[in-house]
């Protein structure tokens, strides 16, 4: 008998997503009447959870699911990058436990923010840690000030004892990323947040990640692969956009089962390799992903207008994400340079 009590999962967001789409592929393979159970236990226990309570009868329906992660698990906690409201919710629900997410940067030692245990909401990370202080400074570009409404919103500073002093053999960076102000030190993390009333911070978008097309708007490309992450012929999403057009592009690794099941009743044939490479399979995904933006209510400009499919998976060693699996963009754009040009219309 296992006698371990497993309280805290703490866990990469990238995870939690690939959890949340296998979870759903399974159930897709259920008979008609299981499918329409868990359908109905999952839509009556997500609304209850909405409104603060509990459902344990119906827990039951999520033991086998509870079960994938030992079934001891009493809260999990996500970081590394933003969890999408489905997948939370999803958690929440499946795995019958709380789901906190948390904030912070290297270069404050891990620590900014992180969820009260009670707070079901999603999309938040939660109120400053006691060794921080957070604050919020305009970035009039972006369109982001302090006095927006209903909300103040603008870029995050961490100040307290946790903040690096500065970049070790890159002394040029500190000017960038560092303020001192009345003997306190804040770092200048590029994330644009937005407070609410009861202190909790949201993470609306990233100095970074936002691209302005040719016709003036802005596009936050982190928002656009988080929210097109959970479709299920995705495994992996970069989205690119160039100030000199006018639409999106994207980089995407397809999920081999589903896209394979798909070519199949398509009547396309090959290697892999050559399923990801046919014109045809580009516009299913191009079609999933205009579907799944449906949904979420993505603006038109931010939806991907082309597509390349990737038959390798990103993964570290080929240099295209981190070791926590966050996307490097300019080694991803130096990566796939011809195919950007192939969709812009080049050579």
């Amino acid at each position: 008998m296992n006698h371990l009590l497993l309280i805290l999962l703490i866990t990469l967001q990238a995870i939690m997503d690939r959890i949340y789409k296998n979870v759903m592929s399974k159930v897709q393979e259920m008979s008609y009447v299981q499918r329409t159970l868990f359908k109905l236990g999952y839509d009556y226990k997500l609304e209850q959870i909405k409104r603060g309570y509990d459902t344990p009868l119906c827990n039951i329906l999520f033991k086998k699911v509870k079960a994938l992660l030992g079934g001891n698990i009493r809260m999990m906690l996500s970081g590394g990058a933003p969890l999408s409201p489905s997948t939370q919710r999803f958690m929440n629900v499946c795995f019958c436990c709380p789901i906190g997410q948390g904030y912070g940067l290297t270069e404050t030692c891990g620590a900014g923010t992180i969820t009260e245990v009670s707070d079901y909401s999603t999309g938040r990370v939660g109120a400053p840690l006691i060794c921080c202080e957070v604050k919020l400074r305009d970035w009039p570009e972006g369109g982001y000030t302090t006095q927006d409404k209903p909300q103040p919103r603008g870029e995050i500073l961490i100040g307290g004892p946790n903040v690096t002093m500065g970049y070790y053999k890159s002394e040029h960076l500190n000017e960038d990323y560092f303020v001192d102000e009345k003997g306190q030190r804040w770092f200048c993390t590029g994330d644009i947040g937005e407070i609410h009333p009861d202190g909790s911070l949201q993470i609306v978008d990233r100095k970074k990640d936002l691209v302005k097309l040719q016709a003036g708007e802005f596009v936050s490309l982190g928002k656009v692969e988080s929210a097109l992450k959970n479709c299920p012929l995705i495994e992996n999403i970069c989205a690119y956009a160039n100030s000199d057009h006018d639409y999106v592009i994207s980089f995407v690794v397809p999920n081999q089962k589903q896209l394979t099941a798909l070519a199949s009743k398509k009547g396309v044939e090959g290697t892999w390799e050559d399923i990801c490479n046919h014109p045809a399979m580009e516009a299913e995904v191009l079609k999933a992903i205009k579907e799944a933006a449906a949904s979420i209510k993505l603006q038109r400009f931010e939806i991907p207008v082309k597509v390349r499919l990737s038959p390798e998976p990103w993964t570290p060693e080929t240099g295209l994400v981190t070791d926590a699996f966050k996307l490097k963009r300019k080694e991803l754009k130096d990566h796939y340079l011809n195919d950007i040009e192939r969709m812009y219309g080049g050579k």
